[in-house]
């Protein structure tokens, strides 16, 4: 039976703790932050940081229940330094207490692997999209713990265009859902909106879309349809996701495509790229939609992979808000 390993995720503004039993995940709790950082249109690093010091040890005593874990991995790379201290902290400290080894793990790696959840059988190697608030990256997974980047953005995350176009547009925080909900019913091809680095098969860039939205609001005033304004940019990051996307599963003669992270919670993507592999004969997986965004059972999933082969940290673990993902290949 495999072992079990609780998993600690704070580097940004969910604080989560799961257990999970190789992919399987056992429990998964998280606490979300997002209505108190709404009032400020995006995380203010120091509130996220008091919030998540209040909230890891009921998070991690519910995921926790009875259970007797035999390792802990713990997010300590990339993200927000103060609130990454947060679960790193908590996870020496029971790693200390329990003697138990304690890993960390690249936050992007929980995302990579979080399509295993529950024994989904994604063949290797496949081609992963990663899209979330911070990043949009192209991974080549070889296999776990061994990928290859592809493409990944020169500017802005798709996520961040999301937000920023929410926030021009008034429909508050978080942007990825309130984008969503504001274009059903919106017409996509109202608004003409740039897609950045269209002859780059790879890269990506939204900062010249963020600006765009900006100056349709200015320009357009009180004659600004939101909805089509929404549907609009929804479309343009789509379009770009895809695109991309798909011509890298045909480069690379890839038997799937993964989309992981929070804009992975996005429908109209999660459609359009489900039909396109449907299209060409590739299989599509992407995590169900709790296991998008930020959580710690993508953590653990990942730790209980490097914990099995033996790898582990000291207590001397440390928290790093960059870092390139751990087992690049050229």
């Amino acid at each position: 039976m495999s072992s079990l390993t609780l998993a600690i995720e704070t580097s940004c503004d969910e604080t989560s703790a799961a257990v999970v039993q190789g992919t399987r995940v056992v429990t998964n709790v998280v606490a979300s932050q997002a209505s108190m950082h709404a009032k400020w249109g995006g995380v203010v690093p120091e509130a996220a940081a008091r919030a998540h010091v209040e909230a890891i040890l009921p998070a991690i005593e519910d995921a926790l229940g009875d259970w007797t874990v035999d390792g802990i991995a713990v997010t300590n790379r990339p993200g927000l330094v103060g609130a990454l201290s947060v679960g790193v902290s908590a996870a020496k400290a029971l790693a200390l207490t329990w003697q138990v080894p304690i890993l960390g793990v690249h936050h992007l790696e929980g995302h990579i692997l979080s399509v295993l959840a529950d024994g989904c059988a994604v063949p290797f190697p496949h081609l992963c999209l990663i899209v979330s608030g911070g990043h949009t990256e192209l991974v080549w997974v070889e296999s776990p713990c061994r990928y290859r980047l592809l493409g990944q953005t020169i500017d802005d995350a798709a996520g961040e265009a999301f937000d920023k176009g929410a926030r021009v547009l008034g429909l508050g925080y978080p942007g990825g859902l309130a984008i969503q909900n504001a274009a059903l019913g919106g017409d996509p091809d109202h608004y003409r909106l740039p897609r950045g680095l269209a002859r780059d098969p790879a890269n990506f860039s939204f900062s010249g879309l963020k600006t765009a939205v900006a100056r349709l609001v200015e320009k357009e005033g009180v004659h600004l349809s939101v909805s089509d304004a929404a549907a609009s940019l929804q479309e343009a990051i789509v379009d770009a996701l895809a695109t991309k996307a798909m011509h890298a599963v045909e480069a690379n003669e890839a038997q799937a495509l993964t989309l992981v992270g929070g804009v992975a919670a996005n429908v109209s993507l999660r459609d359009r790229l489900s039909s396109e592999c449907a299209r060409c004969g590739a299989a599509f997986h992407t995590p169900r939609f709790e296991l998008c965004t930020d959580n710690a059972a993508m953590i653990g999933i990942a730790g209980g992979i490097r914990l099995a082969r033996g790898e582990s940290d000291g207590p001397d673990l440390d928290c790093l808000p960059n870092a390139l993902l751990p087992g690049l290949i050229d």
